[in-house]
């Protein structure tokens, strides 16, 4: 293979590269955005009690209106009676239907009642679990790479030995590293020293990635890949349970690994 055609391969492995990155660039700050105003509380522990209190408080004052409903019926229920026609008594089938749906319905609040305590018990176990990964490397699937103390790696797998160009944009979505590599086959790994393409420091937060293989024919591969960062915290949102890398918040399903 030419020179010229390395070239041209990197070039447009590149070219798409910095496509990616920009369209990961423009979903990933949306998606930030509403994460961030999911967040409830200041904390992983002030979230969890939080929506655990709203649930409470909910089945409770289910339970309460129930009950009085419930006894405003049998009041109503013994008044009738007392007072029936001795001619034209009362359809007993009925109110014994009556009695059996009220019954009913306060069996399935307190079923749901038990189901909502169960499910900040297990919330509770993950937030433990999540705060045992705090100051721990974790490898995540992400979008977007977390620069820490001015450092961030990533691990991509390509199919074939071939180049590669890996290209990180800012939040305007304006790549502000662009590198081009030649891949192995299998698994590489690439550290970002939080420089730009000028060589100046870029400050820390989570960057959107993308990593793009060329082939022979020209044609480009979008390659996986994932990234590694110091877990730094857990929040609850309405999405369900996060884990901070810095400033980056992923869901507990994208982990993949965690170092010790």
């Amino acid at each position: 293979m030419s020179l010229a055609s390395v070239a041209a391969q990197q070039n447009a492995a590149l070219a798409a590269a910095i496509t990616a990155a920009r369209s990961a660039a423009t979903g990933s700050s949306g998606s930030t955005t509403a994460d961030s105003g999911a967040t409830t509380g200041t904390g992983a522990g002030a979230s969890t009690a939080a929506g655990a209190s709203t649930s409470a408080q909910t089945g409770q004052a289910a339970l309460t209106a129930l009950s009085g409903n419930f006894s405003n019926f049998l009041g109503m229920l013994m008044t009738q009676l007392q007072n029936q026609d001795p001619t034209s008594p009362l359809d007993t089938n009925q109110f014994t239907q009556e009695l059996v749906q009220f019954s009913g319905v306060e069996q399935q609040i307190t079923t749901n009642s038990s189901l909502t305590q169960l499910i900040q018990l297990t919330q509770s176990g993950q937030v433990m679990q999540g705060t045992a990964m705090t100051g721990k490397p974790v490898t995540v699937t992400s979008n977007q790479i977390p620069l820490q103390n001015g450092k961030g790696s990533l691990t991509f797998t390509a199919p074939a030995a071939g180049p590669a160009a890996i290209v990180i944009a800012g939040p305007n979505g304006q790549p502000i590293r662009s590198v081009s590599l030649n891949a192995a086959a299998g698994q590489n790994s690439w550290s970002w020293d939080g420089t730009d393409n000028a060589g100046n420091t870029v400050p820390d937060g989570a960057y959107a990635v993308s990593v793009v293989g060329a082939n022979a024919d020209g044609s480009t591969t979008p390659l996986s890949f994932t990234v590694t960062g110091t877990a730094t915290g857990v929040q609850n949102t309405a999405s369900g349970l996060q884990l901070d890398l810095g400033a980056l918040p992923v869901a507990f399903s994208a982990v993949q690994s965690v170092g010790a």
